[in-house]
């Protein structure tokens, strides 16, 4: 008589919005598997018999992408192709209560700080030892490394203190332990991240100590590039900017969103600051390194911007002409500050606006990249995409900005290799290059 045996579980973890849930899907599954279980993230199959959907809450297009996400799986699961389906994350961590009676389906809700009771629903246990290592979803050539999390910042338009609780700093030690695991990987860039990364130390060394941390990072053996994002610009502390320019595995990047460009918005967005001091503060950062690509992002119809102040947010992408920009249209969250100022603005107008600024920025992104041409650059291959080899330069972040095409019919390049190239051709968003031999 043949004894039964019980399917094992696997389970498909699904990650929806930015970089810093993917880390946290990153950790939970190499928690999982660390734990004996069958995991895999956003797997290609469908056997899997249990979904846990990291969900995004940040702005109107995300929550309801992240709700059409757990329909399809609860409907999966009422066909009897799954069996269980777990939800957590930023949108699940800010209208858990709500979504517990509308979606009933779902086994149980965590928020974003629930990995330990996610593990208990695998009868499995957080290991400590595994603090630092992560399993990667993507190439192993690049990883995110997230230094803090939460937010200690009162933005009038923003939830995520909500949604991610207050600032907390990871140790030192932790992440040099962590960035020394990766690069015995294979990783060889490492993109900091954080929802506020200037605010980096203050609360376990009680200074910014960015700076600090970026040096040590600097000093692990196989790292060739460090990349900052996220760096809020208040009270900026430019200490980071000397490290870059004396660190050579440091990019010479920065990903600092200033929001908008008018004084007025930015005290009704209660940023801290004004437009004359974001001004002096970039002017200050290129001074002291001219090589410098700087990426912000800007919010188009935020509560209090006419048509004047809209006006001074065109002048002020005109004059600072960014290297790279990203502009999104304002979206009206309840319990943030902004959510009871009259959101007054037609959508249409917002995206009007939106749209104009990128109109903008291509003519600054085409003329820089002009003057790229004939130059050569050490660029990081990150796939093999049609007919190109596509990398980027260290001026580039994974996703968001500009890719270098290198013509695969003429070059062979190795995904996650450095090679040299010389520009031939520029677009406004795109470099294509030759291989220098």
């Amino acid at each position: 008589m043949k004894a039964r045996t019980l399917k094992k579980d696997k389970v498909n973890i699904v990650t929806m919005g930015c970089s810093k849930n993917l880390v946290d899907s990153e950790v939970l599954l190499t928690q999982l598997r660390g734990n004996g279980i069958n995991a895999s993230h956003e797997s290609g199959t469908d056997d899997n018999n249990i979904i846990i959907i990291n969900t995004c809450g940040f702005i109107d297009n995300a929550k309801q992408e992240s709700i059409d996400t757990i329909l399809q799986y609860v409907d999966a699961k009422e066909q009897g192709l799954v069996d269980k389906v777990y939800v957590t994350g930023c949108l699940s961590q800010r209208y858990k209560d709500d979504l517990e009676k509308e979606i009933p389906q779902v086994d149980a809700f965590f928020g974003t700080r629930d990995l330990p009771a996610i593990l208990k629903k695998f009868k499995a246990d957080y290991k400590h030892e595994l603090v630092g290592e992560r399993l990667l979803t993507h190439s192993s050539h690049y990883a995110y490394m997230k230094i803090s999390e939460g937010c200690d910042r009162p933005c009038s338009f923003c939830a995520i203190p909500i949604m991610r609780g207050g600032h907390i700093s990871r140790p030192i030690e932790e992440l040099v332990k962590e960035a020394e695991h990766k690069a015995a990987g294979g990783t060889k860039e490492l993109l900091l991240i954080a929802q506020d990364s200037t605010y980096y130390g203050l609360d376990i060394y009680k200074k910014r100590n960015l700076a600090e941390l970026m040096r040590r990072l600097s000093d692990v053996n196989g790292i060739d590039w460090i990349r900052l994002h996220y760096a809020y610009p208040t009270g900026f502390p430019m200490d980071v900017i000397e490290v870059m320019k004396e660190r050579e595995n440091i990019c010479n990047y920065l990903d600092i969103p200033l929001q908008h460009g008018s004084t007025d918005v930015l005290k009704a967005m209660r940023r801290g600051t004004t437009r004359e001091k974001q001004e002096n503060l970039i002017h200050s950062i290129r001074d002291i390194l001219p090589d410098i690509a700087i990426r912000t992002t800007l919010i188009a119809g935020h509560p209090g911007e006419g048509e004047k102040e809209y006006q001074e947010m065109v002048d002020f992408v005109e004059r600072m002409k960014f290297e790279r920009l990203g502009v999104f249209t304002y979206s009206h969250e309840e319990n943030t500050h902004a959510h009871t100022m009259d959101d007054n603005i037609p959508q249409e107008v917002k995206q009007e606006r939106a749209n104009n600024l990128m109109e903008i920025q291509e003519q600054i992104s085409y003329d820089l990249n002009q003057e790229k041409i004939g130059k050569s650059f050490k660029v990081l291959i990150d796939k093999k995409e049609g007919g190109h080899f596509v990398g980027r330069t260290e001026y580039d972040s994974v996703e968001v900005d500009n890719e270098v095409l290198i013509d695969a019919s003429k070059y062979y390049c190795r995904v996650g290799d450095f090679v040299n190239v010389k520009v031939t051709e520029a677009t406004e968003f795109d470099l294509y290059a030759d291989v220098e031999e």
